[in-house]
């Protein structure tokens, strides 16, 4: 089997388990409180040790494991573009457990924090860091977005089996038991999927370079260089506006479709909705990353952009109507559009700066998705604050209109205007 298949498989057997961000609807459904069970009350078999939390409370774990992912690109793609990827894909895999470990074991908002939120969070950071780069180093500017959308497709697709997974170790061994068992599950996987990760060495990119395999882009830019074009930080505003939309939405994802249903199957397993997300995202990937092959990345972007703000107005409407078909309709296109983003952007990165330096540049340049992070946490308080649940809808829509519109101004760099 060629050996970049084998880096793309690897990559994505690792994200298909750092994917369980994606599923965090799921664990917030049973930390919330509600009208029966008031914040700070505690729960019974087989929580106990648990008590319920705020809106805002629940979310924290989720923003803080955004947050730190984001950050640790950084190191994590500098760690990547020295040492090469495997030395981060067994650090996230290490990481990944302890997190989960700890997490389960603390049974506390603290807990959550440093388990889910931190240690997951760097986890996440540093095996996100070695995937997707070594993949794109193995193949050609025409065939990078499909490459790209195939990898981190893994990620988005996750919440396709770990939210019925994790709902079901739930209810069988309570929150605690579900982190600890998913924690070991998924860092055993990723420790064994790293070894086969490796980017091409001088001898190999040679080869494939003159077979027509791969083909070096004339100008690689250093970070420093990267750093002083308008284009990064245009880059940097496109996935904080185009990352927050589905971040909003899958932070809520299962609420969601439990409060349209209104009672019945679909409340009793409102896991169905992440995990169909999970399945749009992955598709929108994929995808998106092959038809901005064909139509360019930007006009993959305001295509895709464009029906998810329609589909954010519409939003509020839909889950006050109880019309749980149209909010499954409406919800996929958010989700598309938020894992085309996700293709996208590391494509991108790749294109205007080249791929010698893509671990370092792209973890910069993914402190936009980090950054988006902020606007779930911003939601749980105005939900908790004003009682609003239809503002961060509306907001969402004007700011990914905004990323739209920046969109626009973008074009490829060129050294000597830089």
């Amino acid at each position: 089997m060629n050996r970049g298949i084998v880096v793309v498989i690897a990559g994505l057997a690792v994200n298909l388990c750092l994917g369980v961000l994606y599923a965090w609807s799921v664990w917030k459904k049973f930390l919330k409180s509600d009208a029966t069970h008031p914040a700070g009350s505690s729960m019974a078999e087989p929580n106990v040790g648990w008590e319920y939390l705020s809106d805002t409370e629940a979310t924290w774990g989720y923003a803080i494991c955004g947050l730190t992912f984001a950050l640790t690109m950084i190191p994590g793609g500098r760690l990547q573009d020295r040492c090469g990827p495997r030395p981060g894909a067994l650090a996230a895999g290490m990481f990944l457990t302890a997190g989960c470990l700890v997490a389960g074991f603390l049974q506390s908002v603290a807990g959550l924090f440093l388990g889910f939120g931190l240690l997951c969070g760097i986890g996440m950071g540093l095996g996100y860091s070695a995937s997707t780069p070594a993949a794109v180093q193995w193949f050609s500017q025409k065939r990078r977005g499909l490459i790209v959308g195939i990898v981190v497709g893994g990620y988005g697709a996750a919440a396709m089996y770990i939210a019925p997974l994790a709902s079901r170790l739930i209810g069988w061994y309570g929150i605690s038991g579900s982190f600890s068992i998913l924690g070991v599950l998924f860092g055993s996987v990723i420790i064994v999927a790293a070894l086969f990760l490796r980017r091409p060495d001088e001898a190999t990119a040679a080869s494939l370079k003159k077979s027509g395999t791969m083909v070096k882009l004339n100008m690689d830019w250093t970070t420093a260089e990267m750093l002083r074009t308008r284009q990064f930080w245009l880059l940097l505003f496109l996935f904080f506006a185009g990352a927050q939309a589905g971040l909003l939405v899958i932070a809520d994802a299962a609420p969601i479709l439990s409060r349209t249903a209104g009672g019945g199957f679909l409340s009793k397993n409102d896991w169905l909705l992440p995990a169909y997300g999970g399945f749009m995202n992955a598709l929108g990937r994929v995808m998106t990353g092959f038809y901005s092959d064909r139509i360019g990345r930007r006009n993959a972007f305001a295509l895709n952009g464009l029906v998810a703000v329609v589909g954010l107005v519409w939003l509020p409407t839909i889950i006050e109507s109880n019309d749980v078909m149209l909010l499954f309709a409406v919800v996929g296109v958010t989700f598309w559009q938020y894992g085309g983003c996700l293709s996208l952007l590391p494509a991108m990165t790749a294109d205007y700066y080249g791929a010698k330096h893509m671990g370092m540049n792209y973890g910069l340049v993914f402190l936009g998705w980090g950054a988006a992070f902020l606007g779930p946490q911003a939601a749980a308080m105005v939900r908790d604050g004003l009682q609003r649940s239809d503002l961060p809808f509306y907001l969402s829509a004007v700011l990914l209109g905004g990323g739209i519109v920046v969109s626009r101004f973008l074009a490829r760099p060129s050294k000597n205007k830089a």
